[in-house]
């Protein structure tokens, strides 16, 4: 196999400081994926960022070497002047970043952004440049490629900005691609989607792969080689067998034990008794729809996000939405905290406590919003959109308790610092910028600052998608712990079925903008009914080579829902009802 990246003995620093990357030294061949996996903060992007030479400013690339054996034979890419390294980077050598909220350009359409690539690399025309991105958006998962084209990053969800970034980095098919966290933003469904087609233009191409991640499942399903890092050092590396199979180093037994798993349900459970009366939240027949203007003299469209969705959230409990990227997700929790108006029919209620009357979320004062906001908070998605690159750590926990009147300034920074140890941050950083932290870092910020007024209700839109599998553990179990200990509640959204399983007292699978299952975890996963809800169990990777995702039947769940078995199919808003189908069990079927 013909060696296409061959890095060694690379070590950077910053300032006079030790280094965070030290002597770390592996190859990548054609046609082959070499995994980095550790945990955030380890070195796995700094290193990758290296190949590219797209370190920050104040990063030092002390020692080591970087060959690429591209078409035009073997350079050295640490020392290759800016000219010729700006014809390899993002044509020969490609990125999938982690952030896609960072990368993309905000002023201009997704399908522009990648078909520029195709202009500055190919010299392709408008018209063909167009013609090759909605291809491409089409196999990366945009169910409308054309309206995809045409969209601002804004207007799109986390999962579908990443896809967007996919298309990016694979449109100019390179010979090396660099895909830091390419999947952890999207659904299951979608990831084995993606795995999949990156694995076939491998095998088209001979492309070879450095894939930055912290699942292991996706490490069995891809990687032919496996790197273990931790603290900016090497600690395991060889096969993917050998590192599955059987770890040697200790600090690799640590992530495998802390990766969540989806349970293997042997009987059926016994049927809870909680009548559900006392209930936090209500969202009662909500349907949201957006007006999409389509430019010139074209009729705007009318887009449905969500739609008869009826969910409560018991005092005390977690509620779980899972569902793929634009399934309606994320707007139903933006309506829970009336961030959106639903369509006339729908209301939200919140019950502050067991006896009080509820509040309608949507027909408040400003004396009852301020104090439900108080109560009821969010943790998003994307953490680098949600926080303010230009307030402090400290500036930026301290702003909600600033607002709502809570303690003084000495009170508030200790109350800050208190949450930065919760969430496994050292204190000693509140003084540091947001652009500092790694990504799993920054999400743990978004955790403390929602922490911070001691909520009632804590909305969790996607709280562990950017972390990597110890930490995801560490704060699966802090949310538990405050759960507890608090008696707060969870409207907790998800793609991962295993977090879901671990934290979740009942499930609602989303898809198409509408519920299609609903049951406690241990009902749905010793009998998912719907086809959609086994696709999503089958496309959860496993952290064994043995046992490969199955492609088809995830293909024949997370399509289109006209493509369904006929108990379950439906065209457009012409939706059967949710059943019940057995005691705390509800789908959406045809009688």
């Amino acid at each position: 196999m013909r060696t296409l990246l061959d890095i060694d003995g690379l070590t950077i620093g910053f300032g006079a400081g030790e280094p965070v990357v030290r002597d770390v030294s592996f190859t990548v061949g054609a046609g082959e994926t070499v995994a980095l996996v550790g945990e955030s903060g380890s070195g796995k992007t700094l290193t990758c960022r290296s190949v590219l030479r797209i370190l920050p400013e104040a990063a030092q690339l002390r020692e080591g070497t970087i060959s690429y054996a591209g078409k035009d034979g073997t350079v050295d890419l640490l020392s290759l002047s800016e000219r010729k390294m700006r014809s390899i980077r993002g044509d020969r050598i490609s990125m999938i970043f982690q952030e896609p909220m960072r990368s993309l350009s905000p002023l201009h359409r997704l399908g522009h952004q990648v078909a520029e690539v195709l202009r500055l690399h190919r010299s392709i025309g408008p018209t063909e440049a167009k013609r090759r991105v909605l291809e491409k958006f089409e196999k990366v998962g945009f169910v409308d490629p054309a309206r995809a084209y045409a969209s601002y990053p804004f207007e799109m969800s986390g999962g579908m900005r990443q896809r967007a970034m996919i298309a990016m980095a694979m449109i100019a098919q390179p010979e090396v691609m660099i895909a830091d966290e390419p999947t952890t933003a999207l659904d299951v469904t979608t990831q084995a989607q993606v795995l999949g087609l990156m694995r076939d233009l491998q095998a088209e191409t001979g492309m070879a792969m450095i894939l930055v991640t912290h699942d292991l499942g996706v490490v069995a399903n891809m990687a032919q080689k496996v790197v273990v890092m931790n603290k900016g050092r090497v600690m395991e590396r060889g096969t993917a067998e050998q590192v599955l199979g059987s770890p040697a180093h200790g600090y690799t037994e640590k992530l495998f034990a802390a990766a969540p798993k989806i349970p293997n349900v042997a009987e059926p459970p016994r049927i809870s008794t909680n009548t559900g009366d006392d209930v936090i939240l209500d969202l009662r027949d909500i349907t949201k729809s957006f007006t999409m203007r389509a430019g010139g003299w074209r009729k705007p469209t009318v887009i449905t996000a969500c739609r008869d969705v009826n969910l409560k959230v018991l005092r005390g409990k977690t509620l779980a939405v899972v569902g793929e990227s634009g399934s309606g997700k994320t707007t139903c929790a933006r309506v829970a905290l009336g961030a959106e108006k639903p369509d006339p029919g729908g209301e939200v209620l919140f019950h502050p406590s067991t006896d009080a009357t509820p509040l309608p979320v949507h027909a408040m004062t400003n004396a009852q919003r301020l104090q439900f906001q108080r109560q009821a908070q969010m943790v998003f998605q994307d953490p680098y959109s949600s926080l303010s690159p230009r307030m402090r750590v400290m500036e930026a926990l301290c702003e909600p308790m600033q607002i709502h009147q809570i303690g003084n300034p000495a009170e508030r920074r200790e109350k800050a610092a208190a949450m930065l140890e919760w969430v496994g941050l050292n204190p000693n950083m509140l003084q540091r910028y947001p652009h500092a932290f790694s990504g799993g870092q920054r999400q743990r910020l978004s955790i403390a600052r929602a922490l911070t007024l001691d909520p009632r209700l804590l909305i969790c839109d996607e709280p562990t998608s950017a972390l990597d599998v110890s930490v995801q553990d560490q704060i699966l179990t802090l949310l538990e712990e405050i759960r507890d200990r608090a008696d707060l509640s969870y409207l907790f959204i998800s793609h991962d079925l295993a977090v879901v399983a671990r934290i979740a007292d009942e499930v609602a699978v989303m898809r198409a903008g509408v519920i299609v299952e609903q049951a406690p975890p241990a009902q749905l996963f010793h009998n998912p009914r719907h086809p959609y809800t086994k696709a999503l169990i089958a496309a959860q990777p496993k952290p064994d080579i043995s046992r490969p995702i199955d492609l088809a039947l995830v293909a024949r769940g997370a399509g289109s829902p006209t493509t369904w078995p006929e108990m379950f199919r439906f065209d457009g808003p012409d939706a059967p009802a949710l059943r019940t189908l057995e005691p705390g069990h509800m789908v959406r079927c045809h009688a």
